[in-house]
């Protein structure tokens, strides 16, 4: 119902000061206003999702594309429909090739961190029902003078645009 006296609403941390008049409310505010927006949005992503959700998501990909990838009969074509680049440019512009595939289980049975006045890391051993498997899977492309191991998590990770980063090295070994 239209009434003619100024009010605010307090939205995304700012004030908007809405000015209803008497021929009724009819412009846009946009989307993202209590409005639809004027287009399909047709993908979704979680606003203030934190590095650890992000991870534990691309864990959770990585893990069943690892599940898919044993099952299936035909493993390049699996790869294919999962968009995974047979070939690749080199640092020196040569065309790389995918020659292996890997698939490595680890199992970490605990951690180790800086300790406060100390040069030794403080460690940490997990009790046996956290220590919990992990599977990584490796691409391995070659050409005359590179090789470079790329794990699936770097992969998804530049395919859902978030970071992925490791604390052992093990891209681009020559």
């Amino acid at each position: 119902m239209p009434h003619d006296h100024p009010h605010t609403h307090t939205h995304h941390q700012h004030d908007h000061d809405h000015h209803h008049h008497d021929v009724g409310h009819n412009h846009s505010h946009g989307p993202g206003h209590n409005h639809a927006p004027d287009h399909d949005h047709l993908h979704s992503h979680v606003h203030g999702q934190s590095d650890a959700d992000h991870a534990e998501e691309l864990q959770v990909l990585s893990s069943s594309f690892v599940e898919g990838f044993r099952k299936a009969d035909d493993k390049a074509s699996y790869l294919r429909l999962a968009d995974i680049p047979f070939q690749k440019t080199g640092k020196d512009g040569l065309t790389m090739h995918l020659v292996d595939a890997k698939i490595t289980t680890h199992w970490q049975i605990g951690t180790a961190c800086p300790a406060f006045a100390t040069r030794e890391l403080a460690y940490l051993p997990f009790p046996g029902s956290m220590i919990e498997e992990r599977e990584t899977m490796t691409f391995t492309y070659v050409s005359m003078t590179e090789r470079a191991d790329i794990d699936l998590l770097s992969f998804m990770a530049e395919r859902f645009g978030h970071t992925h980063n490791h604390d052992h090295p093990h891209h681009h070994h020559s």
